[in-house]
């Protein structure tokens, strides 16, 4: 009874040190979303599961190694026992119960996280090597940041053009692959002002790690200011010359994350200086990159790969860009080398 007292002492001393411990350390951001609420409740509850698990194996394991050590000059055998059908139907049970009830939570917090709220507004997420592109169907728009209104539900339609991505943004504590082909959803609704960076959390290549895009919560107000700003940016651009349309369709396409514009190394050709320059190829010949080879890169990327660059680009744009954004796109080219 002596050694069982002890052990159960030292069992929630050591659970509530370790539990103290975690507590005073800050293991995840702040909470910048509702559905951040029930995650938190659901880690915080692991957190003490895993404390008490921790301090009840560490005492039992170290207490018998200095309680039932062999004393000096004892050279006896221990008693002898073929197993104990209690503790193993004991050790067997609990921790059964323990899973099941934590799948329980599980389910019960997927589930709430997931409901559709009231007034949704839905954005839908493109996600490509290695850039964001946010789609506001509603009012027309197309953005490389994601603005959100402050309170309001939002049903993120997510895909990928290329491979695997996954769009995760930690103060929001939910996470959502993006594939290929496929439509996923997940929705969020902010609860604190504020600029946050949604990232890539799945590895897809060379600039995985610089896959960033921020995200930025506004009050209702401010957020309706905004898309007014962007609807008549966008209204006087797409009247305006054909580099400034093409200068933000390279962005929000995801062009200047492989192709630089000042001259500096990337995953793919500068476009500083390109247009009329003779570009060397892969198979020892060269290329004037003029309007014709322009389109046939965009359009085909892999028909005359530059020399010095891997063939990574999606022959996906033919499709996706209509002939006027791939003329706009040239005349961006173009401009650079002015």
């Amino acid at each position: 009874m002596k050694h069982l007292v002890t052990v159960v002492v030292l069992i929630v001393a050591v659970t509530v040190i370790v539990g103290v411990f975690f507590s005073n350390i800050d293991l995840t951001p702040i909470a910048a979303s509702a559905e951040a609420t029930p995650i938190d409740w659901l880690f915080n509850l692991h957190m003490q599961v895993i404390a008490f698990l921790f301090a009840m194996i560490m005492v039992f394991v170290l207490y018998s190694v200095f309680a039932f050590r062999r004393k000096p000059g004892d050279d006896s055998d221990g008693d002898y026992f073929h197993g104990h059908t209690t503790l193993e139907i004991v050790w067997t049970i609990v921790p059964l119960v323990i899973v099941l009830y934590f799948s329980y939570l599980g389910a019960v917090t997927l589930a709430d996280i997931t409901t559709p709220g009231d007034n949704e507004m839905v954005v839908e997420v493109t996600a490509q090597q290695w850039s964001w592109r946010f789609d506001y169907p509603e009012a027309g728009l197309t953005t490389t940041e994601l603005n959100l209104p402050l309170g309001r539900t939002v049903l993120l339609k997510m895909t990928s053009n290329d491979v695997l991505h996954d769009f995760w943004v930690p103060e929001f504590r939910v996470k959502q692959d993006t594939v290929p082909g496929m439509t996923k959803e997940l929705r969020i609704t902010p609860t604190e002002l504020g600029t946050y960076k949604v990232r890539c959390a799945e590895l897809c290549g060379t600039d995985h790690a610089y896959m960033l895009a921020n995200v930025n919560v506004m009050t209702s107000d401010g957020f309706e200011e905004w898309l007014a700003g962007e609807q008549e940016a966008l209204a006087a651009a797409e009247s305006g010359p054909a580099a400034e349309r093409g200068a933000k369709l390279a962005e929000v396409n995801g062009c200047t994350a492989c192709h630089t514009i000042d001259g500096s190394p990337g995953v793919g050709p500068t476009w500083l200086n390109m247009y009329e320059e003779d570009i060397p190829l892969a198979d020892g010949s060269t290329v004037k990159a003029d309007e014709e080879y322009l389109r046939e890169s965009i359009v085909d990327p892999g028909a005359k790969i530059v020399d010095g660059f891997n063939n990574i680009m999606p022959p996906k744009f033919g499709e996706t860009l209509s002939a006027e954004e791939i003329d706009a796109l040239i005349a961006y080219m173009e401009s650079l080398g002015e």
